[in-house]
């Protein structure tokens, strides 16, 4: 198939803009009609609210009908309709710690979960109720240039170029943000031998070349796509295909760092909603479902690692075989990673140019 214009590519990320204009209750595919309460809307009619990090928005665009005709199917006379709300993960937790009202919480970062366990609002054994630790499938953190790579980034060294221009998610509230910032950071712990004044060093001179934090993913991704600002994005794998594949062929192309972060999308229902609203089974369905072979399908279609080996083999041309750390075993856990480096005078604020 012929690559679009220049022009399509507007068009289609025209779209993206209006869903990520849209307030938290964005609406999928799946959905006829405006949040108002999670529990039955008609007689056989179940109705989730998923809560979600800014980027998966493609992957549950697709997913949420897939698992609704699934649903039915398995429910002879009932119906399902999945509401979605997108934006940075960690803002997305906080709003529903403050009282959004989520079945479920689909996010891109452990500590999201994690605060709203502590909130009592997800079970303490919420890791242990799924497959995987409650992980569907990963991704790993990339570099996308401008087709023909003007300036030639080839690995993290090269962000430390003087007047080179990078975008990325804002390293304190995203996670997409931060898994960019630990990747980076990482990445110089290792090229240096664990030397914290060097890695230190290395992340002042990238985060100078960061002329501002963008407030999500897909806001940094539309910066640096639509708008033609900076010369690198640091983002997921998936978003990185999703732009150099699907919406703009031929304008861009990835980079994979030598060594760079893998990042895990982990799933859970909120008890303390289902048990109210009674969509505790349902909620449960949706996320289990998430590792049926056609959801797994799904996520190697869009760019994301899915967990299923036979799925992963079958797409293993779309997936680079690349050197990858876990951040927990690089920093430790995550509550200590959001203390040292994403905490009001944490590292990431020491580190940044003042402004």
């Amino acid at each position: 198939m012929p690559a679009p214009r220049p022009l399509s590519f507007a068009a289609l990320f025209g779209t993206v803009l209006a869903l990520a204009a849209c307030s938290p209750a964005d609406k999928s595919a799946a959905t006829a009609q405006s949040a108002s309460d999670s529990t039955t809307a008609a007689a056989g009619t179940v109705k989730l609210l998923n809560v979600s990090y800014d980027v998966a928005r493609d992957f549950y665009k697709d997913y949420n009908p897939l698992f609704a005709k699934e649903y039915a199917a398995k429910h002879p006379g009932s119906s399902i309709e999945i509401q979605q709300s997108h934006g940075g993960s960690s803002k997305q937790a906080l709003a529903v710690a403050n009282g959004l009202q989520a079945d479920v919480v689909t996010m891109n970062q452990l500590s999201d979960i994690e605060l709203l366990e502590q909130k009592g609002l997800v079970a303490d054994n919420w890791s242990t109720r799924l497959p995987d630790n409650a992980v569907p499938f990963t991704s790993t953190t990339v570099f996308l240039v401008r087709k023909g790579n003007p300036q030639q980034v080839r690995d993290w060294a090269d962000l430390t170029k003087d007047n080179l221009k990078i975008v990325i998610a804002n390293p304190k509230t995203t996670g997409n943000g931060r898994y960019a910032f630990l990747g980076a950071y990482g990445y110089a712990l290792n090229a240096h031998n664990g030397d914290e004044n060097q890695a230190n060093e290395f992340a002042r001179k990238l985060l100078a070349n960061v002329p501002v934090f963008e407030n999500g993913g897909r806001a940094a991704t539309t910066t640096f796509t639509q708008r033609n600002i900076g010369d690198v994005l640091i983002t997921f794998e998936n978003e990185a295909n999703h732009v150099s594949r699907v919406l703009a062929p031929d304008q861009f192309e990835i980079v994979y760092p030598s060594y760079t972060i893998l990042s895990e999308s982990p799933v859970a229902v909120v008890d303390s909603v289902t048990d109210k609203k009674g969509t505790r089974e349902a909620a449960t369905e949706y996320l289990q479902y998430l590792w049926s072979e056609p959801a797994q399908e799904l996520a190697a279609k869009l760019y994301l690692r899915p967990r299923n080996p036979e799925v992963l083999a079958k797409h293993s041309n779309d997936f680079p075989q690349i050197a990858t750390f876990r951040p927990t075993d690089t920093f430790g856990p995550w509550s200590d990673i959001m203390k040292k480096y994403f905490a009001d005078g944490g590292l990431v604020d020491q580190l940044s140019p003042k402004k």
